[in-house]
């Protein structure tokens, strides 16, 4: 049988960078790009907040479970604000760790709840519908540029 620690740190494949956004200012409308700079303090031109939370990242896949739980199809990552959607990887499963997207390496820390706005946004239940689904806060470990279609995986 496995070691444990040997299955946690076990990852199928590696994910992939599908959009970026940046958000210049508090309810401002998200502004998608190609690529960006993530700088110690976060995603340049994004008002994101130094340290644990510098960057926020979601799963592609989990737009589509939000979606679900409010009768629709997926929803746009601009409504739920995050900075990075990537595809094919478990985000969940890398707390903690050193993670490359692109240039940069990022270490996930804290899970990145839903605010508030998310009735406003998506009308009743809408804060419950991305309740576990939220995605993830990361601190920057080491600057870097980061383009659509880079790859996301753990560096150890």
């Amino acid at each position: 049988m496995a070691d444990l620690a040997a299955l946690i740190a076990g990852w199928a494949k590696p994910g992939r960078l599908e959009w970026i956004g940046l958000r210049p200012d508090r309810r401002v409308e998200v502004q998608p790009v190609d690529a960006v700079m993530i700088s110690a303090d976060g995603l340049d031109g994004d008002r994101a907040r130094a340290g644990k939370r510098a960057v926020t990242l979601i799963q592609q896949e989990h737009l589509v479970a939000i979606g679900s739980y409010l009768g629709q199809g997926p929803v746009t990552p601009e409504v739920l604000r995050r900075n990075v959607v990537v595809s094919g990887i478990n985000l969940a499963a890398l707390k903690g760790r050193e993670v490359q997207v692109g240039e940069a390496i990022l270490r996930f820390t804290v899970i990145c709840a839903p605010c508030s706005r998310m009735e406003e946004a998506f009308g009743k239940g809408g804060y419950s519908a991305v309740r576990g689904h939220g995605g993830w806060c990361a601190e920057v470990v080491k600057p870097g540029w980061v383009r659509l279609g880079d790859v996301v995986q753990p560096v150890d």
